[in-house]
């Protein structure tokens, strides 16, 4: 028996995981602009279903054993997953607008740099940190410019403040519990952007203040395309 090796960033898996995405980010725009209404309801369904699946096996998988520092679903992720999954099953509009800024911004970063210490494809911790970061972008991408749903206003408010909430409430226990959810408390043990924004907590205001810039630059240009009422 060989020993199963580990991922390595920009490494031969990681490529293919790329290249799996754009192709399947180019179809799902592709198919949501021909489809009708009933079919778009049918694939967000089965989307969203496909989604909350694999989230709900990845949840359970990490309470075998249960561990305070890695079985509480407190990672951003786990948010962004529940809002995406939600968000294809309904298109409600709040969250939508949680997984279009926490999906194109937020998750998008396991694309740029991957926080994945564990061994490579086609091990399931491979599987279901990819399957679970794609699946959350994909959907932004499929309802903005598939389902050409657009966020406003009103969106970015709701983001903002639901993100406030959740860090708010993941320092907090990360304080108590002596966990590092979300990286509010230190950075990641391996390379990501966070590196290049100081040490903490500068990085954390650093990132919050970036972020927030981006979501107004993300939410401008769709706002001034609206039509006037």
């Amino acid at each position: 028996m060989t020993a199963q090796r580990d991922f390595t960033a920009y490494g031969p898996s990681y490529w293919a995981v790329i290249s799996l995405f754009v192709a399947v980010a180019a179809l799902l725009v592709w198919l949501g602009r021909r489809q009708t209404d009933a079919q778009a309801r049918l694939l967000g369904r089965v989307l969203g279903a496909t989604t909350a699946t694999i989230y709900a096996a990845a949840l359970v998988y990490s309470l075998i054993p249960p561990s305070i520092d890695g079985s509480v679903p407190l990672r951003l992720t786990d948010l962004a997953t529940v809002a995406a999954a939600y968000a294809l099953w309904s298109q409600a509009h709040w969250a939508y607008a949680l997984t279009y800024y926490w999906g194109l911004v937020l998750s998008a970063q396991a694309l740029i740099s991957p926080v994945l210490t564990g061994p490579d494809f086609p091990h399931y911790e491979f599987l279901t940190f990819w399957g679970i970061h794609l699946l959350v972008v994909w959907a932004a991408i499929y309802l903005t410019w598939g389902r050409r749903m657009r966020p406003q206003w009103r969106s970015y408010r709701i983001a903002v403040v639901v993100t406030a909430v959740w860090a708010v409430t993941t320092f907090t226990f990360n304080r108590i519990a002596g966990t590092n959810y979300g990286f509010l408390n230190r950075k990641p043990a391996t390379s990501s952007l966070l590196d290049v924004l100081g040490p903490w907590p500068l990085y954390v205001l650093t990132a919050t203040s970036l972020i927030l810039v981006v979501w107004a630059l993300m939410t401008y240009p769709w706002v001034r395309s609206q039509p006037s009422p």
